[in-house]
């Protein structure tokens, strides 16, 4: 089933103490946004990316683009942000081409997403209208109130949630509107179709796939890039 993406582009990085925008950072020679722009632009299955940017970085991405993927079949519309994050995905939602078929909504910080989680993905999507990516948590989680533990939490039943997520258009686009009018405020795209009392199915993710959220990360992610490179030439050797 085809599909549109939403990359999402536009955060603030204040936890990366950088003096720019994360997705434009590098990792071994690249920015961070080449690598999710890649990997959706190698699916065929992808007609079309909406790119949300800072609007002062806007020139920037669209000189990058020009400049190392301008021979794609694929279009790439590059809309501004809003305040928040969930302001940037409405920005985007207004941008799709085809308010009837299907969307991917995706951080542009997590540049490590691998196309068998974005097929299964799509596959569960085109099935159930809403869907996520996620992975089993694998630590004990406590709450704690003023630094004293008040329960253990049963890890079996807790998962984290990754992006890309995916849903049917009309389905996301109804929430998010119902959110604007009531001024409501979630902490990821499905848990507004959650609010709205939609159902949202679960595919298993990568751990690979992290956040780029701060300096460490970047490490991590230089890691995960070289494992993948070793692998790669693993492969073609046998």
């Amino acid at each position: 089933m085809d599909y549109e993406l939403i990359l999402l582009a536009a955060g603030q990085s204040r936890r990366m103490v950088a003096s720019t925008n994360k997705i434009l950072l590098c990792i071994l020679d690249r920015p961070v946004i080449e690598y999710s722009l890649e990997t959706f632009l190698q699916d065929e299955k992808c007609l079309h990316i909406v790119l949300v940017v800072e609007k002062n970085e806007q020139l920037l991405l669209e000189k990058l683009i020009s400049e190392k993927f301008g021979s794609t079949k694929t279009p790439i519309t590059i809309v501004v942000g809003g305040m928040e994050r969930q302001d940037s995905v409405y920005n985007g939602l207004a941008t799709l081409k085809n308010q009837e078929g299907f969307v991917l909504i995706h951080d542009g910080a997590r540049p490590f997403i691998e196309q068998k989680v974005v097929d299964e993905l799509v596959n569960k999507m085109t099935q159930t209208n809403a869907a996520i990516v996620a992975v089993p948590v694998k630590d004990t989680i406590k709450c704690v109130h003023n630094q004293v533990v008040e329960k253990t939490i049963p890890r079996e039943s807790l998962w984290q949630v990754q992006t890309p997520q995916g849903f049917l258009i009309k389905t996301i686009k109804s929430a998010h509107q119902n959110a604007k009018i009531e001024g409501f405020f979630g902490t990821d795209d499905a848990s507004l179709v959650e609010h709205y009392g939609g159902k949202v199915a679960v595919v298993t993710g990568d751990y690979d796939n992290i956040k780029l959220t701060t300096p460490e990360d970047m490490l991590i992610g230089e890691a995960v890039l070289l494992k993948r490179r070793t692998e790669d030439k693993d492969g073609r050797k046998s």
